[in-house]
């Protein structure tokens, strides 16, 4: 069949130009070697011919609707590289928004698509009628979140959802009606939550963390410290049985990569068995970026309900999911659904994603350590500027002593083809941010912290 569209037919007067543009970025991009890329990141390619890129003024300002400048989004992308509109190459350290786990367009998982749909997987379909792969993942996932012989096991997995707001939603749904079910003669509910999760941008979920106060009622949340366990125990004996559930992501992205630790993980789960309450493990994060897959199986730890979302689809297709005990299983369908959670195509990525984490477990184990050594490095070579590594393997961050520094620092790496993140926009915040894609080898990690230093030296 012929295909009707083009990047110059549908994109107006912008078209053709851009069409040439990523035609030949995309070709420069898979011409070149891991290491010739490393050798130019920060520069600008002059094999790509400039065009006029689109302005963003349609989009809301919170999205750079209010930019004046040219605009230097994402042209094309491939591995942990991309070239930006203004055709400098960039490293990206985050893996887009921390979710594309291969890095841009594996071409292993095109391919898989190309013959996935050629066979007949769909894109999505209604979620009453799930294509083989939504079926497979479902069991994959429980294999992967049981060791063997597990009593009481995670064997139910809701995929209805398709992104991680959802499935935090549905979590917390499952959580109050289980209460509401047993302990309604306690009183309004209490959930425990960690100062700083995030669990999404639905709007209870956001209420967890201290958004829309005076809009949820019934509903009484309690934020403790991380790794404070005198505060959770403190908190255990006062709330006792009105508490409901306890939240935590085993590492805090939206709080400068604080590592949950494990004692602390286990203590909660404890006093949860105590209470009977039940412990989510929010792994949005953290699920899919380690040689085991889900971080509370590093942990040694048994949770009631997993939250799972951007990674395991490798960034092709948002879909989330809660893995959780039989038992919980009390929500009606409609209780917790996305138009586009029985969606087969990511499903089978998904199942691509995952025996590619297993054929490679080793390295991702060994890269993820070199991640975390490095950063502890850099923090002895530099006191003066850096005050703690946090995180823990391929989520990482530097803190810095003065949040100027940490800002200036993102800049400069910035200017140099490095994409991070910074968190200094809560009082106290200020952490560089990575999370490196799982191709990432040795020699990337090394010109990464190489580029660190060089900068760090240079702070006056």
């Amino acid at each position: 069949m012929n295909n009707p569209f083009s990047i110059a037919q549908i994109l107006g007067s912008h078209g053709p130009t851009l069409e040439g543009a990523m035609r030949a970025g995309s070709s420069w991009l898979a011409t070149h070697s891991e290491a010739q890329l490393l050798n130019l990141v920060g520069r600008i390619v002059e094999e790509v011919p400039p065009f006029q890129a689109i302005d963003k003024s349609s989009l809301p300002d919170s999205f750079g609707g209010g930019q004046t400048s040219p605009p230097d989004d994402l042209l094309v992308g491939r591995g942990l590289f991309y070239l930006a509109e203004q055709r400098r190459l960039f490293l990206d350290c985050t893996s887009g928004h921390y979710q594309m786990l291969w890095g841009y367009n594996h071409p292993a998982l095109d391919a898989a698509v190309a013959a996935a749909t050629q066979l007949g997987v769909v894109w999505d379909n209604h979620s009453n009628i799930p294509q083989a792969p939504v079926k497979y993942l479902a069991h994959r996932l429980v294999s992967l979140a049981n060791p063997a012989g597990q009593k009481d096991p995670l064997n139910t997995v809701l995929l209805g959802v398709c992104t991680g707001s959802v499935a935090c939603g549905a979590a917390l749904k499952i959580m109050l009606k289980v209460y509401q079910a047993r302990r309604h003669e306690s009183g309004v509910p209490v959930i425990l939550t960690l100062d700083g999760n995030y669990h999404g941008t639905d709007m209870v979920p956001q209420f967890l963390r201290g958004m829309w106060p005076h809009l949820v009622s019934d509903l009484e949340v309690v934020k403790l410290e991380p790794n404070h366990p005198e505060a959770l125990a403190s908190a255990f004996q006062k709330y006792g049985t009105r508490i409901a559930g306890f939240w935590a992501e085993p590492v805090m992205m939206n709080r400068e990569a604080i590592a949950v630790e494990a004692d602390y993980l286990r203590l909660a789960r404890q006093w949860c068995d105590e209470v009977g309450a039940l412990l989510c493990i929010d792994e949005i994060q953290t699920g899919f970026w380690q040689s085991r897959v889900f971080a509370f199986r590093e942990l040694d730890l048994h949770p009631d309900l997993v939250v799972v979302g951007k990674g395991m689809t490798a960034g092709f297709h948002p879909l989330s999911g809660v893995i959780f005990k039989e038992r919980l299983d009390v929500l009606e369908q409609y209780d917790a659904i996305s138009t586009n959670g029985s969606a087969a195509l990511p499903s089978y990525v998904a199942l691509c994603s995952l025996q590619m984490i297993e054929s490679m477990s080793g390295q991702i184990s060994q890269i993820g350590q070199k991640i975390m050594d490095g950063f502890c490095a850099l923090v002895s070579e530099f006191p003066e500027h850096l005050q703690a590594a946090h995180g823990r393997g391929y989520l990482a961050g530097l803190k810095f002593k003065r949040v100027e520094v940490a800002q200036n620092f993102q800049r400069d790496l910035l200017k140099a083809g490095l994409w991070t993140r910074v968190h200094a926009y809560h009082e106290g915040h200020r952490t560089l941010l990575t999370k490196l894609g799982l191709l990432s080898s040795p020699a990337v990690v090394d010109f990464m912290l190489g580029q660190f230093r060089m900068l760090l030296q240079a702070i006056r």
